[in-house]
């Protein structure tokens, strides 16, 4: 994903054992020459926010450019698919939606040892660990909050076959897979993590998520990863999303799984204490941002349809972002990454599992 802008929760850094298994630098040199011409200013950084597929800041002359490949090593089927991302950005530039313009995708493997691709960096901020002062009043608060999930309500009404996204996925029965995918996902991560320890609430969840499946769904563009710090706003203070980010797991599926996944990642006032602090911001219990429930009401005013099942959605929004977790434990045990957050994950992942193995079974204050 594009990155905050100096000053702004931006923590770049890399060792360069790490950042030499992500990028040659004459061979992108070559490849940066060949597409945008000769740079007498060359640099490479790394975006350390990201905790999933590496994100490079690159100046090439006067341009600033952002790179978007999949990690170094061994990876699940079917994850970190950054051509897939560029397709649907690219396709997505003439719409609503606000989402950044591929400049390049690279396929070829001699460069990077990835599939790869390029956009132009933009000028905003990216709200992570806390908001920015320009939105700490009640007003602004509540506005980028309605900016936010009328964005999201633009993804899913974008009309796939006009802008050439009509085959870009099969939307029937999209629900049911995502319970099997992310299943498997688990699978390929216990492989590694069972050497440490297992999780057991987590395969209760998975069963619980097999047996409750919704029966019919909405069938829309879906993002697959839409929650706040996937967002960029312009500057100034009124909240204006500028561009979506990470569409690497978008699709045509179910667009209630979004609204869940966006649910997972936002604190309302007296919730019980979250799994992975490090990655659910708190500063949304701040006065003027509104709960998850007005979410909620607002996205189905804006959207036309109901949050039905919202059980389901929210407990397979734990579960994949369980994971998630254990695929980043796995990543770390395999030497395959340079994240302080992924060893974390050991203990992350079953308290976050055991919570929402509880909010499926009925402690509605279980999970936030």
């Amino acid at each position: 994903m594009a990155p905050p802008r100096p000053g702004v929760n931006r923590r770049c850094g890399m060792t360069s054992d790490y950042l030499g298994r992500l990028v040659n630098r004459d061979d992108l040199r070559g490849f940066l020459q060949d597409r945008f011409g000769p740079a007498s200013t060359y640099s490479i950084d790394r975006h350390s926010e990201g905790h999933s597929n590496e994100t490079l800041f690159v100046v090439w002359g006067d341009r600033e450019l952002v790179i978007r490949r999949p990690p170094p090593g061994e990876t699940a089927d079917t994850a970190h698919d950054v051509t897939r991302e560029a397709r649907v950005t690219r396709a997505l530039v003439e719409t609503p939606v606000p989402a950044p313009d591929p400049l390049a995708v690279c396929e070829d493997h001699a460069i990077m040892g990835s599939d790869f691709y390029v956009m132009e960096r933009l000028d905003g901020d990216v709200l992570r660990d806390d908001e920015l002062a320009r939105f700490g009043t009640a007003d602004t608060r509540r506005a980028l909050a309605t900016e936010l999930v009328d964005s999201l309500v633009a993804v899913h009404d974008v009309n796939p076959e006009a802008v050439g996204l009509d085959e870009f996925g099969r939307p029937d029965g999209y629900t049911r897979r995502q319970v099997t995918r992310w299943t498997k996902q688990l699978e390929w991560a216990f492989d590694t993590t069972h050497a440490v320890r297992e999780v057991p609430a987590l395969v209760a969840v998975g069963d619980w998520l097999e047996a409750n499946l919704p029966t019919t769904h909405p069938e829309t563009l879906v993002h697959g990863d839409f929650k706040l710090d996937n967002v960029m706003f312009a500057p100034g203070t009124s909240p204006e999303a500028i561009a979506i980010f990470d569409w690497e797991m978008s699709t045509l599926g179910d667009p209630l799984t979004d609204l869940g996944w966006l649910l997972l990642f936002w604190q309302d006032d007296g919730d019980p204490a979250v799994a992975i602090p490090e990655l659910f911001p708190s500063f949304t219990t701040r006065d003027g941002y509104p709960s998850r429930q007005e979410l909620i009401s607002h996205y189905e005013r804006q959207a036309g349809r109901e949050f039905t099942n919202g059980r389901f959605y929210r407990v397979l929004a734990a579960y994949k972002m369980a994971a998630l977790g254990e695929m980043f434990l796995a990543r770390h045990l395999n030497d395959d990454a340079d994240d302080p957050l992924y060893p974390t994950m050991e203990t992350a992942v079953p308290r976050l599992a055991e919570q929402a193995l509880a909010f499926a079974q009925g402690d509605t204050d279980a999970l936030w």
